[in-house]
């Protein structure tokens, strides 16, 4: 078996990240993440810090979900709430509502009749998307499903009938960075 080169893991400095004012000004992907009701303010502080890694334009924050400044949402997004924009909506329909009137298409991650698998989805570079991550255990809110677009599931083969709402978001938020940049 040929000798693998040697790998250094590479220190802070060598990462070359951008500053936060700079994140602002840098060209994001289409992509809006909405949080419907997402209890764990961990949760909440790992969708900031993957929205920040894969330049997403903004979170939406909606109804009993925490909004920063939060010491325990702070622990994940590990400054991230700071990079990433943001605003809070009491109700997740008024969020929708202005969303779809502002052009976007708006996608429900969630286990539902006639979803459209992960897998399969094909988006347009030339438009507008949302997606809607909910409650860990309630999920998306059915009225909220019905105001969307459509549904998105990620297939899975195993025993556990779902993910975590922040694996989810990164899963999500991944493919679409992927297909969107």
């Amino acid at each position: 078996m040929p000798k693998m080169p040697q790998q250094r893991k590479l220190n802070i400095e060598e990462l070359n990240r951008i500053s936060i004012d700079e994140f602002k000004e840098a060209k994001k992907i289409p992509l809006v993440v909405v949080l419907d009701n997402v209890r764990s303010l961990n949760n909440v502080g790992s969708i900031f810090r993957t929205s920040d890694a894969f330049c997403i334009e903004e979170v939406i924050l909606c109804g009993i979900t925490a909004v920063p400044p939060n010491a325990e949402i702070r622990k994940t997004a590990l400054g991230a709430e700071d990079s990433v924009q943001w605003r809070y909506f009491e109700d997740t329909l008024s969020a929708v509502h202005e969303l779809k009137a502002n052009g976007y298409t708006v996608f429900s991650i969630e286990q539902a009749e006639n979803s459209i698998s992960l897998e399969s989805i094909s988006l347009d570079k030339s438009k507008k998307y949302a997606i809607i991550l909910g409650h860990e255990v309630h999920g998306v809110q059915q009225a909220v499903i019905d105001a969307s677009d459509d549904c998105i599931e990620i297939p899975q083969y195993g025993t556990k009938h779902s993910l975590n709402v922040s694996v989810t978001g990164g899963i999500v938020i991944w493919n679409f960075f992927i297909l969107l940049k």
